[in-house]
């Protein structure tokens, strides 16, 4: 099977979003892109993840073009192949509708660092301005939003988590939904007060070397 290593592993973190609860149903999206071979594996448009199958995986390359598909490709895979093209440090990308993140995008606000863990995506998780899912326009929005960061809120719609593995950006997704929810949270009470910058530059270079394999927890 092509790509069958990034295939089963499309389907494993399908079903941990749910699991997680950073989606419900058929919602979210996420890919994985082999360098080496120039092709990406994405989940299917409108398929449940848990009736999945790798064999119901997409491969595709970044010019649209099908290599193995018995499905159709996620609505959203033009922003995933924009993301994959503009930055060659992205390997994986995780699409989530995850409750609170997706509050903070509905407010069509940035997700500061009220709690050092944003430095999963950076300084800070930028927003993208609304655009209709998979629209070209909405992929051009995330590609000028994203930079240098590891994630970008879409506006009313949900976030993109981005990293060098599927797990990078599956951590990320979930890190932020949690600290999307203390920033909701500490809203309702009073004013949140920010990391700054200047600590969150010293959280991100300690992230680089935290963990048992230099990881980026």
């Amino acid at each position: 099977m092509l790509l069958e290593k990034e295939r089963n592993s499309i389907v494993e973190y399908g079903r941990k979003m749910l699991e997680a609860r950073l989606t419900t149903g058929t919602g979210g999206n996420l890919s994985i892109f082999n360098r080496e071979k120039g092709l990406m594996a994405i989940s299917a448009s409108g398929l449940n993840y848990l009736d999945a199958t790798p064999a119901d995986v997409v491969v595709m390359d970044l010019d649209g073009n099908l290599h193995d598909s018995r499905t159709k490709p996620s609505s959203e895979a033009g922003f995933h192949t924009v993301l994959y093209c503009q930055r060659p440090d992205i390997n994986a990308v995780v699409h989530t509708h995850s409750v609170y993140a997706t509050t903070v995008a509905c407010l069509n606000m940035e997700l500061p660092a009220v709690h050092y863990l944003v430095g999963f995506a950076g300084k800070k998780v930028p927003l993208a301005p609304y655009a209709t899912f998979g629209s070209p326009q909405l992929a051009k929005n995330v590609a000028d939003t994203i930079e240098n960061y590891n994630a970008v809120l879409l506006a009313n719609h949900g976030l993109i988590t981005v990293g060098a593995r599927i797990q990078n950006a599956f951590d990320a997704a979930e890190e932020l939904e949690l600290i999307a929810r203390i920033y909701i949270q500490a809203l309702s009470v009073g004013k949140p007060v920010i990391v700054p910058d200047d600590e969150m530059e010293k959280v991100i270079q300690k992230f680089s070397t935290y963990g048992q394999a230099g990881g980026n927890k």
